[in-house]
């Protein structure tokens, strides 16, 4: 890849003909299956779908990344997809949970033993290697992260419970990587909202789920999507202890919060994508100001440990909107390498 590569966090924006953002946008990402988002006829979905991850696909090869990812089309958020296709989970009588901004959400309900039962996004590799000669990433949401938005009628504790979790997610990994996928991210954006449980037992989870793998590995962390989270902290509560995770790159959202470069110092040890990209901020950034972002990184983290990229998924955003975003990612950075060059 080149210096400084950039590309999506995971998820591009949803076409309005496949699913209906203005109800997906009415609350936090769903934790149980909602198929009545899908505007499209269950028999018509998985054609569609595919239709959707070309677009996605195409949006980003034309704005130059060097990477791609699917987009995350087949899912109605970044978790309950993966989650609720796990043996141990009552599909029929959903729990509930507290969710980050305190209020109580339908969740999975873990009632048995938690493993999976059969490859969930692996089954569509193929389709995407037809259709890209990219580096392609796959995101999975983190065991932490499962754990936190499940309710437990089962296991002792919730850290046994995000232990099955990562037995799942490892599997899942690790046949993704089999498969030809070159990256595959973990979202973990409970260890923030989160941090006290996190120091207990995140970090085992993790190392579990991200065990023999044969590629590179990404760990996401996050104040939660810009459309619904508007006044972020501008440090983290939980980064520095990602450092010692086995996971090879940290994720960072860092524009709209306005973070601190400075505590980017606490993972030295790591490649850091940093956020460039605001997305609660429907304007499209200029170049420039892209670049003067990827500056103010760059003071505290050399380029070769370092990816450009959006704060967080792009899921809620007008396509266009979306597209022009992306384009300014790629020539915001490119700005960068130019005046390196010089």
């Amino acid at each position: 890849m080149n210096e400084l590569p950039a590309g999506l966090v995971g998820s591009y924006a949803q076409p309005n003909w496949l699913i209906d953002k203005s109800r997906l946008g009415e609350r936090l990402p769903p934790r149980v299956l909602l198929h009545a988002l899908w505007r499209v006829q269950p028999e018509l979905l998985e054609e569609a779908q595919n239709d959707a991850t070309r677009i996605a696909l195409d949006d980003q090869h034309a704005a130059g990344v060097d990477f791609v990812t699917d987009g995350e089309i087949r899912r109605e958020s970044y978790s309950n997809r993966f989650a609720n296709a796990l043996n141990g989970i009552d599909l029929d009588n959903p729990g509930q949970a507290v969710d980050r901004t305190g209020k109580t959400v339908p969740v999975p309900r873990v009632a048995g033993p938690v493993s999976r039962r059969e490859p969930v996004e692996v089954r569509y590799i193929e389709f995407l290697k037809a259709h890209t000669d990219r580096p392609l990433k796959i995101t999975l949401p983190g065991p932490f992260t499962m754990a936190q938005q499940a309710q437990n009628d089962y296991y002792d504790s919730e850290a046994e419970l995000a232990m099955a979790y990562a037995a799942a997610v490892n599997e899942e990994l690790r046949d993704l990587f089999a498969a030809g996928v070159d990256i595959v991210q973990l979202d973990e954006p409970y260890v923030q909202a989160r941090p006290e449980a996190a120091r207990e037992y995140a970090v085992a989870a993790i190392d579990r789920a991200v065990a023999g793998a044969s590629g590179a590995t990404v760990l996401h962390v996050c104040f939660g999507y810009g459309k619904h989270v508007d006044d972020k902290p501008d440090g983290y509560a939980f980064l520095g202890e990602l450092d010692g995770c086995q996971a090879d790159e940290v994720s960072v959202e860092c524009a709209q919060p306005r973070l601190k470069m400075a505590v980017l110092d606490c993972l030295p040890n790591k490649k850091v994508h940093v956020g460039v990209i605001d997305l609660r901020d429907t304007n499209v950034e200029t170049p420039e100001t892209v670049a003067r972002r990827i500056e103010a990184a760059l003071e505290v983290v050399p380029a070769q440990r370092m990816v450009v990229a959006p704060d967080c998924g792009m899921k809620y955003l007008d396509r266009r909107v979306a597209f022009g975003k992306l384009c300014s990612l790629v020539a915001g950075r490119d700005l960068v390498l130019g005046r390196r060059d010089e």
